[in-house]
């Protein structure tokens, strides 16, 4: 081999490797940052199920209170 094709060999060698730890460290990045977000994500899906736990109790605390009125209502009428 003559030394430009050995330079040209070590060259195209050297960026192949970088090129490639490039696209796994950034492969890396993105799945780390998926995996944030999708916690992040059940966390939001958990407090959306528990507000609508809350909204059916408080739905019928309502009906209860409003029972109470009319009954109050109704006996001293």
């Amino acid at each position: 081999m003559t030394n430009e094709t050995l330079i040209a060999f070590l060259s195209f060698s050297g960026t192949l490797i970088g090129t490639m730890g490039g696209i796994i460290a950034s492969s890396r990045l993105t799945s780390y940052r998926i995996s944030q977000l999708e916690k992040k994500v059940e966390k939001h899906n958990n407090l959306v199920e528990r507000m609508v736990s809350v909204e059916d109790s408080v739905k019928s605390a309502h009906h209860r209170i409003d029972e109470i009125v009319a009954d109050k209502k109704g006996g001293n009428g």
